[in-house]
């Protein structure tokens, strides 16, 4: 089966005042569209045709410039539509917030980490948090798309939350003013989703 674009799990105009309907639009059903059928042509009739997105990009060829860019394209945006929702924001609970004190000291400190990670990745790029092989958490920002389920990023673990930082994800709103959408972004995180994925990955 080739990949398929997912789904948004709500409106183009949901998240709107933090991210506006025309930026979801192009950025969901052209870039991300653009990025699946180009992975599925860059897989067929190789061996990586009908493995899972994960297998493919933790075994990767970091040299195979088609399957890293545009697998991790296809990756990376559908982790983040689904990190998000119009009923976000606010602060985790339970289990992950317990990882967050544990791992960075409290929530606060979590968010200015993250913060940074996102504002100062320098050109195109994500900022993630994981839960490392050892079931902690960690930040770690990765450039254009790359993420942490590929070999040799210098940020191992499974991805939880993601944040695009590509210009293409804010400029229509924000212009050059990166900082205002990252902290825009945390009004419409889906924490309940971000905490099922923490206690999957654990």
């Amino acid at each position: 089966m080739a990949f398929e674009l997912p789904k948004l799990p709500y409106a183009y105009n949901a998240l709107e005042p933090n991210i506006d309907a025309r930026t979801m639009e192009i950025h969901h059903g052209k870039h991300h569209n653009g990025y699946t059928s180009k992975l599925n042509a860059a897989i067929e009739g190789t061996d990586l045709e009908g493995k899972t997105i994960e297998n493919i990009l933790m075994n990767l060829d970091m040299g195979n410039k088609a399957v890293r860019n545009n697998g991790g394209g296809f990756y990376n945006h559908s982790l983040f539509w689904n990190v998000m929702s119009p009923d976000g924001g606010g602060e985790p609970s339970g289990e992950l917030m317990a990882a967050i004190k544990s791992s960075f000291g409290s929530f606060a400190d979590f968010k200015e980490k993250f913060s940074t990670a996102a504002k100062t990745q320098f050109g195109s790029g994500w900022a993630f948090l994981c839960v490392t092989k050892e079931g902690s958490l960690d930040v770690c920002g990765c450039p254009n798309q790359d993420n942490p389920l590929m070999p040799g990023v210098g940020c191992d673990g499974s991805p939880i939350l993601g944040l695009d930082v590509w210009e293409h994800a804010y400029y229509l709103n924000y212009q050059n003013r990166r900082p205002d959408y990252v902290e825009a972004f945390f009004n419409v995180i889906n924490w309940e989703e971000v905490g099922a994925r923490f206690m999957e990955n654990k």
